[in-house]
């Protein structure tokens, strides 16, 4: 039986990782397992309570907040399975998901990443994530296949290929990672499993779906639904994908393409809905773009 190291990263809300746990001990059914909870920089370390609560899982502390993909490389450094599944502290397994997840590893050997079917857990009854559509690099668009409907099994045979895995639940081998490597950090927030499921796709790989599968996702609990810090991440790291992933052609029309009618459009909107202030972090997010390489270490963003 394959070893799964379950890895998530907590910050400044222990409570909801505490939540993760409790609730995780509760449904598991997979026994060869180990835990890894990674704090990247909470202003109040939660460490020193969790390793006395929880004797049974393995806590990093890291004294700078590495972002999204940072703390997660953290846990995967420590991490001793086969495979590895990434998990947003915000979210409630299911009985089965793991094993479902490893079965589907077991019969496509190919596989390199898997995902599976998201709902939220505020509206137990909506999808969240059945898929997504592959990447049209003229854009920078893709679609979420299923997102904020009604889930009536409608998508369940969708089960197999899918453009990319979903960053709030995504199971990957450590074959892959020895291959691929690990996720770009320079992202921070944002785009960066969407830059690793193109490497892995690039290096022969498949992304696959598992709608048997099933996990709940707490949306934004750590970010918020709209914030400078979301505005200004999402267009740097929008820019920096094609950068990252594009041909030359692609890349020169993506550039038209947000110059000309993502900006104007996205500055209309900011205006329509009171969020002016939005103007200038859209405007950083392209001038970083324009000043820094695509593999500099400069947020270009002030973390509080």
């Amino acid at each position: 039986m394959k070893l799964v190291s379950i890895i998530t990263v907590n910050y400044n809300h222990s409570h909801v990782t505490d939540e993760f746990l409790d609730a995780f001990y509760k449904t598991n059914e997979y026994p060869n397992i180990e835990i890894i909870v990674v704090d990247n920089a909470s202003k109040i370390d939660p460490v020193p309570a969790w390793v006395i609560k929880y004797p049974q899982v393995q806590f990093v502390r890291s004294e700078v907040n590495l972002g999204f993909a940072g703390g997660n490389n953290v846990g995967i450094g420590k991490a001793k399975g086969d495979l590895l599944f990434l998990v947003n502290n915000d979210t409630e397994f299911t009985p089965g998901l793991i094993k479902s997840l490893v079965d589907s590893f077991n019969e496509f050997p190919k596989t390199g990443m898997i995902s599976p079917k998201i709902r939220y857990f505020q509206q137990p009854d909506t999808l969240q994530y059945a898929g997504y559509t592959n990447m049209n690099y003229f854009t920078a668009r893709n679609y979420c296949v299923g997102a904020f409907e009604k889930d009536n099994g409608q998508y369940d045979h969708l089960s197999g290929l899918t453009g990319f895995g979903h960053g709030a639940a995504m199971m990957v081998s450590k074959e892959v990672i020895e291959k691929v490597g690990l996720m770009f950090e320079n992202y921070f927030l944002y785009y960066e499993e969407l830059d690793w499921g193109a490497r892995i796709k690039k290096a022969g790989f498949e992304i696959r779906l598992n709608m048997q599968s099933l996990i709940y996702h707490k949306e934004s609990v750590s970010v918020g639904q709209k914030s400078a810090l979301k505005e200004f991440f999402m267009n740097r790291n929008r820019i920096l994908f094609i950068r990252r992933n594009a041909s030359l052609f692609q890349r020169i029309l993506f550039y038209c393409h947000f110059i000309f009618l993502v900006t104007p459009r996205n500055i209309f909107s900011y205006i329509k809905e009171g969020h002016s202030d939005f103007i200038p972090i859209l405007l950083r997010a392209i001038w970083w773009n324009l000043t820094n390489r695509v593999d500099s270490k400069n947020l270009g963003y002030k973390l509080k």
